[in-house]
């Protein structure tokens, strides 16, 4: 069975994030694997709250399902800051995934804003097209 790894964030209220992903993986066929960056407090009117996961656990959620599981594609979320899209980019490149959606999450559903404000100052490198 293929295998894709969802970085991006948790969504309290199931809608969006690793919980929308996993369920859209499971119905693919995929396993799905998680590497979580941030955690919400959301729900159908909002968000109120989230919490940036730090770097180095980040790197290490991805380093321990690439090496022991392996991953066909990964799809990235929410990347609260510019520190994790750095920390993403390099485990991309290191672990040379290849097939990667990369999908910005600006705006939370709710109109709430989930990036701190630098979440849009990096970027994931998705070589040539």
């Amino acid at each position: 069975m293929p295998v894709a790894l969802t970085i991006a964030g948790s969504d309290s209220g199931g809608g969006a994030g690793i919980q929308a992903d996993l369920k859209t993986f499971a119905v693919l066929g995929v396993h799905g694997t998680s590497a979580i960056t941030a955690i919400t407090a959301q729900n159908t009117q909002g968000v109120t709250d989230i919490l940036e996961l730090p770097t180095s656990l980040i790197r290490e959620q991805i380093a321990v399902v690439v090496e022991d599981i392996g991953v066909q594609a990964a799809k990235t979320g929410m990347l609260f800051s510019a520190a994790i899209i750095a920390t993403v980019a390099d485990a991309v490149e290191r672990y040379q995934i290849r097939n990667l959606v990369v999908d910005p999450v600006m705006v939370a559903k709710g109109g709430a804003k989930p990036s701190p404000g630098d979440g849009g100052a990096g970027y994931l490198p998705t070589g040539p097209a």
